[in-house]
């Protein structure tokens, strides 16, 4: 019986071992395979690839925005952050700067979207959300945009347009959902209620590349009415740290996006 004992006593001992050892190879195999996410910020998009190649990590550029203080080409946000742990061939999110803005927004009202995409198009710049607004008149005609013609100080080429419908008289009126970016909480109120819209919370954050980088993957839908078309989806606004003390960078609903009078807009404020 002891004989018996001391068996099963020795084979429990040299199974717990293999658990262990099968324990610790598994977590050598897996912690093996993370590698640390480098500082990709500041650096072009070829020596980023570069740079994330080499750790065996692949690069995705998710976006570019005008950056004045950013030389056209370099990466101004990241994510996952620089230092965090993630395992190999996991894809960093990068958004790079155009530098800063050297072309003119078109005016656009009046023509019909064919015309007026091509001419986005010539200026290197990219169609935004396109919205449909029940109107009189012909249908398909280019009610406002967003940025409106020559703006200055834009974040992102993409121009978006509101265009005439089928008029609906059951439809109440609407309007482009204008750009708060960049402006004074005092500065932006002013433009939201001009277009009978009403802040309602103004919330505080820093403007960061990190902000910036967590807000990057996000994307929205473009709201729609009932008997109006919906507008296309978009990529949401990326914070870019260029914004001065207590100015807009992010806002809600997004710019270009059709609203009505009325409306509630929520805003963010860089410090």
């Amino acid at each position: 019986m002891k004989h018996i004992f001391s068996l099963t006593l020795g084979a429990l001992a040299m199974l717990a071992v293999a658990l262990v050892s099968a324990y610790l190879a598994m977590r050598v195999t897996i912690h093996g395979r993370e590698v640390v996410v480098p500082e990709l910020t500041g650096l072009t998009l070829s020596d980023a690839g570069a740079k994330t190649s080499a750790l065996g990590l692949r690069i995705n550029l998710q976006d570019r925005f005008y950056a004045p203080n950013v030389a056209a080409g370099h990466v101004i946000a990241q994510s996952p952050a620089a230092g965090s742990k993630v395992r190999r061939e996991w894809a960093v999110r990068v958004t790079a700067s155009l530098g800063p803005q050297q072309v003119d927004i078109p005016n656009l009202i009046g023509q019909t979207e064919r015309p007026a995409t091509i001419a986005i198009r010539q200026r290197s710049l990219d169609v935004g959300v396109i919205a449909h607004l029940p109107a009189g008149g012909d249908a398909g005609v280019i009610l406002a945009q967003t940025p409106t013609p020559d703006a200055q100080g834009i974040d992102r080429p993409r121009v978006s347009l509101l265009l005439s419908g089928p008029e609906d008289t059951a439809q109440g009126a609407a309007l482009v959902m204008p750009s708060l970016s960049g402006l004074t909480l005092a500065a932006a109120s002013a433009r939201a209620a001009a277009a009978g819209l009403h802040i309602v919370s103004a919330e505080d954050v820093a403007a960061t590349a990190a902000t910036a980088a967590s807000t990057g993957g996000a994307t929205t839908a473009a709201a729609s009415a009932p008997g109006t078309a919906s507008a296309s989806a978009t990529t949401a606004p990326v914070v870019v740290p260029t914004f001065t003390m207590g100015t807009v960078v992010a806002q809600s609903p997004p710019a270009g996006y059709r609203v009505v009078p009325g409306d509630a807009v929520r805003i963010t404020l860089g410090h």
